[in-house]
């Protein structure tokens, strides 16, 4: 269904090179984000109060673009495992279905090989939860997962922001390192996101005809080709507008986590600024520029049709949701978030951290 192999090869010809940089200079920017990233292990336990030991388990690995592709592609095929297979057998038993499978294997392929070669350019960091340790990309134990920090694409942003590269490289470590300590401090994180995944992806359509027919309803929305008097889904990305209902459901569970974890470590990140990297404010006030106006409008139109905008509304939403709640009822009170999934917010509590707070702080309860 996905040749996994050509989706690399052709991510890794496509993406465009990252800045010039000397042997010694990309040798001292590998050793400074890896001291940087252990840094921020004390930093955002210290004011998180979350963590333990078992953050260590988590490996820390600094990579080029072609890295983070490799690492990515081997995450989506853990995920899209289940998924693909269940396709795989009902191609199979359909004439023609492996000669079929094969072509489309490429196609595929070649398609997810493209968006990578966009994003790869692009991510700063990320924390790794869901793909398998190999001998390339270690990760923790016991399903632990691994940080990664993109060192061409930090250099890039730390250059065009003309900010001070060292306090830049810190402050992206705290953003992710919270990730980390995000999952490694919340056992049941990881497992509760998959399963709200695999429940995503089990609501797709195995029949092809079936789906194709949501893309082509879905790019007439998007062209403006959408019949009379329906809906105006305009301001939603291709990925939203192929959807099932049931998916929105798991969709909107999904985004509130998402806008919860993204805020939280935007709060973070900036709650430990003051105190360890001096020139944050400037740092902080150029990054937010740099979210808000993209690089181009072939970026721009790109990052709507992915969805990329509503990543950047759950910085913002999920930022104003945790120094909400933080205010309200303190740390302590704010962490009872990662109590179970119960105690998660909703995508309406998100937008409304008060009503988040009458539910979980609610009179009575322990």
């Amino acid at each position: 269904m996905v040749d996994w192999n050509l989706a690399v090869a052709t991510a890794t010809r496509l993406v465009r090179p990252g800045p010039e940089v000397s042997r010694d200079e990309a040798r001292a920017v590998v050793a400074e984000l890896r001291r940087h990233a252990k840094s921020s292990e004390e930093h955002v336990r210290g004011f998180t109060r979350l963590g333990t030991d078992e953050t260590h388990d988590t490996p820390v690995l600094v990579v080029d673009r072609p890295g983070w592709v490799r690492a990515n592609v081997a995450g989506f095929r853990e995920l899209l495992k289940p998924l693909l297979d269940k396709m795989q057998a009902r191609r199979g038993s359909s004439p023609g279905g492996m000669v079929l499978g094969a072509v489309g294997g490429k196609v595929t392929g070649v398609e997810l090989g493209m968006l990578l070669s966009f994003l790869a350019s692009r991510v700063l960091g990320q924390y790794e939860t869901f793909a398998p340790a190999t001998r390339e990309l270690p990760a923790g134990e016991n399903g632990g997962g691994r940080l990664l920090l993109v060192a061409p694409n930090i250099v890039h942003v730390e250059r065009e922001l003309d900010v001070e590269p060292h306090d830049f490289r810190l402050w992206v470590c705290l953003h992710e390192e919270t990730h980390r300590t995000q999952f490694t401090a919340v056992p049941w994180l990881r497992d509760h996101l998959e399963g709200e995944i695999q429940s995503f992806l089990s609501e797709t359509d195995v029949d092809p005809m079936a789906f194709l027919e949501r893309i082509r309803e879905a790019a007439q929305s998007l062209v403006g080709g959408r019949p009379e008097g329906e809906e105006d889904d305009s301001g939603r990305s291709l990925v939203e507008l192929v959807q099932t209902p049931a998916q929105r459901e798991i969709l909107g569970r999904l985004t509130a986590v998402m806008s919860l974890l993204e805020g939280h470590a935007d709060y973070v990140m900036d709650g430990v600024g003051p105190e360890v990297v001096p020139t944050v404010a400037e740092i902080r006030e150029k990054f937010q520029q740099r979210r808000a106006k993209g690089a181009s409008r072939l970026d721009t139109a790109l990052r709507k049709l992915l969805g990329l905008d509503a990543k950047l509304r759950q910085y913002r939403e999920g930022e104003r949701f945790v120094r909400a709640v933080v205010e309200q009822v303190g740390m302590d009170g704010f962490n009872r978030v990662w109590t179970s999934p119960n105690t998660l917010p909703t995508k309406a509590e998100i937008a409304k951290p008060a009503d988040w707070v009458a539910r979980v702080h609610r009179k009575g309860e322990p």
